[in-house]
């Protein structure tokens, strides 16, 4: 079942998806133009202009066991690897499946709907500094449960470890190719494509500064989470980093001392998409995925989609 911003709900199969939709005048490739907001969300974006001066930053937490337990279950079902990176991946899938204002983006002072989730991971072939970094771009849908995410990353990560060289990784070769005056001038060409809504679609597509939102592991690293910086070009309006797991001394209800483990995450967020309010829903709905995370392992039984 799907229910849409007019509260009426219809069936799944009936239901477009945010790709579906008609394109009308003013509308992207990536998103389709928001056309009913409230006075103040389309004013905003003139008044910050850029991401970066419309970043919020908070700091986060959860206990673990939940998390833990489910992720040594899901590899006893034979998900070799699934790990914590795939259950918040899953989780805010699921958010954006429920909350579809956080799959907003600001692009040419306008504000837009994705057409799909889009979750940006920069990677390393190899955990040695001498190792390049790529970044791997994976589409989900907001009816894809766990286990339906832990395949399409998979998938996609499998296919980049055995490729030399990604699309990202050949486009970022050929403007490195340009001289430094004329590289300037290209990227300030592509950013003006990318604010009027032409940008080819195949630069969209492997552009790790386009999608719905960035994440990145500290845990492989063993050190905290970061507040990673939004960035000005392109659309991600959401960077999400946690952390190594951290041991904390909490007395429980019989007053015992005893040690949990505690995992630390950052969120960063483009304001102009929605208000406080909605980010602290979100932010809770979120908890809640991360505490019970057997809720991933069916498709929601509502999609809710952006209004017009």
């Amino acid at each position: 079942m799907a229910t849409f911003p007019d509260g009426n709900i219809t069936n799944m199969e009936n239901a477009p998806a945010a790709s579906g939709y008609r394109r009308r005048w003013g509308d992207r490739r990536d998103g389709r133009r928001l056309r009913t907001l409230a006075p103040y969300d389309t004013v905003s974006p003139y008044i910050m202009v850029g991401r970066n001066d419309s970043q919020n930053l908070i700091t986060d937490s959860f206990e673990c066991t939940a998390a833990d337990r489910y992720v040594r279950h899901k590899r006893t079902e034979g998900y070799e690897g699934f790990g914590i990176l795939h259950l918040i991946i899953a989780a805010y899938v699921r958010l954006v499946s429920q909350c579809p204002r956080v799959n907003r983006f600001i692009a040419g002072q306008k504000v837009f709907a994705a057409h799909d989730i889009t979750v940006n991971i920069a990677i390393k072939r190899e955990m040695n500094i001498n190792e390049t970094t790529t970044v791997i771009k994976i589409r989900f849908a907001p009816e894809d449960t766990a286990t339906d995410v832990y395949r399409k990353f998979t998938e996609v990560l499998q296919q980049t470890i055995k490729t030399a060289n990604t699309n990202f990784d050949n486009t970022a070769k050929i403007v490195n190719t340009i001289p430094g005056l004329l590289k300037k001038f290209a990227v300030w060409f592509l950013k003006t494509l990318d604010y009027f809504g032409k940008l080819p679609h195949a630069i969209i597509k492997v552009s790790p500064f386009h999608g719905s939102m960035f994440i990145t592991s500290m845990a492989s690293l063993g050190i905290p989470p970061i507040h990673h910086h939004l960035y000005n070009f392109g659309t991600v309006p959401v960077f999400i980093a946690f952390g190594t797991k951290r041991p904390v001394k909490v007395l429980d209800s019989d007053g015992a001392l005893k040690e949990k483990k505690y995992i630390d995450y950052t969120v960063v967020t483009d304001e102009r998409i929605c208000d406080g309010f909605y980010f602290a829903s979100c932010l809770k709905r979120l908890r809640r995925y991360l505490a019970n995370p057997s809720m991933l392992d069916t498709p929601p039984e509502t999609v809710v989609r952006d209004c017009t």
